[in-house]
């Protein structure tokens, strides 16, 4: 059932009345004043409310109900008792009045679930009330604020009422869990989601015609409505050739974009090559998309010399394409890109003939652990993390650094489409290992935001100064763990605080993020912070998560239990290219399975255990190899700082009497000798009883190798590591 209260202020949408209690206890994730004012009225005002004047209420919500007369039974949760409280609450519900928490004012950051900081979720577990939840949201129809934690003149407030909760432990953990799958669900509903990308791309690039596309290696600009213009006139050559996808091979950066934005506009699926990967992995992205056109460049193919390039026949070359355009047309389209209506131009491209759920962008993903598989990014699910990205941050007048490929869904979507589509602008550099220049850039330009992997994040380091990230505001890293001595060094040495986050290119890709803590309100007592070091963050606006057991899908955890993850949202994707026997094992009544382990905390951070495919079960116990990797990383006295790169890794093999055993595979020069393997794994192990550290996390085997496997991205490679070790061990298995 929906209702729309027609009250002083903003609309207020109201679902779920269905699921009123009457008396009830309720708990709101926030409170706005004509979100109260509504729920009051919901309740016919036979309602008490909760309130801590350590963590005061919105002045005008108090002023209302003190004209209200109503009863506010007040507590004071860092000296009360969880049985008062109790009592306090059954006492009310006893006299036929409902009992509604209000949640006060509370230092936040942009975009967080709830205003509840975790102490008050604690306490509701421990009073054994079922509470009734309640999923309070505000949103517009704008990319830069469809979602807002906070109300503002003009949004829709949304006001849901979720069935009780059942009677039982962990009434904390499953109170966020509501509100997190409502989120998702209202979230997902929002009308802008169901658009088309090039048509949002044609309109904020006209809305912000003067932001530009620096190129970092010849420090010429383009703005964005010569961007448009260009990208016009390549569509409509694109488009006489009847491709269904095309094969992007370009770098980030005005070329890039261009080739990308052209296909767009002529409702071709860009699908962007990963020019690192192997010729097998390339033949097989040919393969799995059908690709018989490429766009890419001369200078780029000239400095990519071993990569397999197709036949000439099938290249379309920039530079050649740009040459033989008729400059009357060239012209012509660049005129209107300035000065045409949106509407004109999203007219002549038909632009959304293609939107929501369909093809987008199509990417493979990096075959860390196996063939690479096709990952077709719909408009809704790109439009969706944009916008989520864009809900999370708080962004004023950014520059971005656009360093890592497009192929790469970060790149694609945090480094190129959210500043086209927020109307910033953005420095493009093709390679994201060359710290030299890229702290150079960052320097130079006061680049604002910047995102790396930890391995690049490192060789930057090397090479910053404290002016280095002077303009940073967000320094965001991810795709492998972050190590504690770079976080800290990084903080020390440039006064940066690097904020991890974590993504998937099956969900578009950035699924949570560590923001910077805001100053505390001076009325409130408490916050909701917006990072905690050693996590990946809280899920983005919009995305619910749930964990299962590692080996029974079937069994629902509480969130606080370490588990496999698994996520919904609008920008989590509906299945793998072809793969029609994989998706339905990775899918669950619209949950998206990641394949990694970990928990989260009442405040909503996410803490990773690693990925399933990096454990081994060993005796019936699962072994992270990351944890050992730390591990043997502190025993052997190994430097991650030094030059060399990766010295070591985990990998898992067969073994007959535990299930799995571990092999270290070693690049260090004293493991070279195989005739001193069981004295080096005896050592290991007195050093691991000595750390008090389980003897089944020590290896079984060490595998001598002449480097470790690392994948363009900084990533372990982790088939390579895996054949390693096969191969290395295949006659004693």
């Amino acid at each position: 059932m929906v209702s729309l209260l027609s009250l002083k202020g903003n609309p207020v949408h109201v679902t779920g009345e269905e699921n009123i209690v009457s008396p009830g206890f309720y708990m709101p994730n926030r409170m706005s004043v004509a979100v109260g004012k509504a729920l009051h009225k919901l309740l016919d005002g036979k309602v008490c409310y909760l309130v801590d004047p350590t963590f005061p209420p919105h002045p005008e919500i108090m002023e209302y109900l003190t004209k209200k007369k109503v009863h506010i039974e007040y507590f004071d949760f860092r000296h009360t008792t969880s049985r008062a409280v109790r009592e306090q609450i059954l006492d009310q519900m006893h006299q036929g009045n409902s009992v509604v928490f209000l949640p006060g004012l509370v230092s936040k950051p942009r975009g967080c679930h709830a205003d509840v900081p975790s102490p008050f979720l604690s306490t509701v577990g421990s009073l054994h009330i079922s509470p009734v939840p309640v999923f309070v949201g505000y949103y517009a129809d704008s990319v830069n604020d469809l979602f807002r934690s906070e109300p503002k003149a003009g949004y829709s407030e949304e006001l849901s009422i979720l069935p009780q909760l059942h009677p039982g432990p962990k009434t904390g953990e499953r109170l966020l869990s509501a509100w997190l799958q409502r989120s998702s669900e209202i979230y997902s509903a929002q009308p802008l989601l169901r658009g088309s990308l090039a048509t949002a791309l044609v309109k904020s690039m006209k809305a912000n015609p003067k932001a530009e596309i620096i190129d970092g290696l010849t420090h010429t600009t383009l703005p964005f409505f010569k961007v448009l213009g260009v990208s016009m006139t390549v569509a409509k050559l694109l488009k006489e050739r009847g491709d269904k996808r095309i094969g992007v091979i370009l770098p980030p950066g005005p070329g890039g974009t261009i080739g990308t934005l052209s296909c767009l506009l002529a409702g071709i699926t860009p699908v962007l090559i990963n020019y690192a990967s192997s010729k097998a992995a390339f033949e097989s992205t040919v393969r799995q998309a059908g690709l018989k056109t490429f766009i890419t460049a001369r200078k780029f193919m000239q400095k990519l010399e071993s990569f397999p390039w197709p036949p000439e026949d099938q290249l379309i070359l920039v530079e050649d394409l740009l040459k033989g355009l008729d400059k009357k047309s060239l012209i012509t389209n660049v005129l209107m890109a300035k000065a045409a209506p949106a509407g004109v131009i999203c007219k002549m491209f038909d632009t959304d003939a293609h939107r929501n759920n369909d093809e987008a962008v199509m990417l493979f993903t990096s075959g860390s652990s196996g063939e690479p598989k096709g990952v077709a990014l719909s408009h809704r699910m790109i439009l969706a993390n944009v916008a989520q990205c864009a809900n999370r941050l708080t962004l004023t007048n950014e520059k971005f650094l656009a360093s890592l490929p497009i192929f790469h869904s970060f790149g694609l979507t945090v480094t190129m489409m959210l500043p086209l589509l927020t109307g910033y602008s953005y420095c493009a550099y093709p390679n994201p290992t060359d710290a030299r220049n890229l702290c150079e850039l960052c320097k130079r330009y006061g680049l604002t935001i910047v995102c790396a992997t930890p391995t690049f994040a490192r060789a930057m380091l090397r090479r910053a100064d404290a002016d280095t990230f002077k303009a940073t505001k967000y320094f965001i890293v991810g795709a492998e763990k972050l190590p504690p001595d770079l976080e800290a060094e990084f903080k020390e040495r440039c006064g940066v605080q690097l904020l991890e986050g974590y993504g998937l290119t099956e969900a578009a890709p950035v699924c949570s993020v560590n923001v910077p803590n805001v100053e505390m309100l001076p009325q409130s007592a408490f916050y909701v912070p917006g990072q905690i070091s050693r996590t990946i963050g809280p899920p983005l606006p919009g995305i619910a998560v749930r964990i299962t057991d590692v080996d029974d899908d079937t069994k629902e955890l509480p969130l606080t239990e370490q588990g496999m993850i698994w996520f919904k949202g609008a920008n989590i994707f509906t299945g793998y290219v072809g793969k029609a026997d994989l998706n339905p094992t990775i899918f669950k009544d619209g949950w998206f399975k990641t394949g990694d382990i970990g928990r989260m905390d009442l405040n909503g951070f996410i803490t990773l255990g690693g990925r399933l495919s990096r454990f081994s079960k060993i005796g019936g116990e699962m072994v992270p190899h990351e944890g050992v990797e730390q591990a043997l990383t502190e025993i052997l006295n190994i430097d991650p700082t030094a030059e060399g790169g990766v010295q070591i890794a985990i990998a898992g093999v067969s073994d007959p009497q535990k299930g799995e055993a571990l092999v270290l595979l070693s690049a260090l020069d004293e493991h070279q000798r195989t005739s001193e393997e069981k004295q080096i794994l005896q050592s290991i192990r007195n050093a691991m009883n000595e750390r008090q550290i389980p003897t089944l996390w020590a290896p079984k085997y060490i595998v001598p190798v002449e480097a470790i496997p690392i994948l363009p991205t900084g990533k372990l490679d982790l088939r390579s590591c895996k054949l390693l070790a096969d191969e290395a061990l295949a006659s004693i298995l």
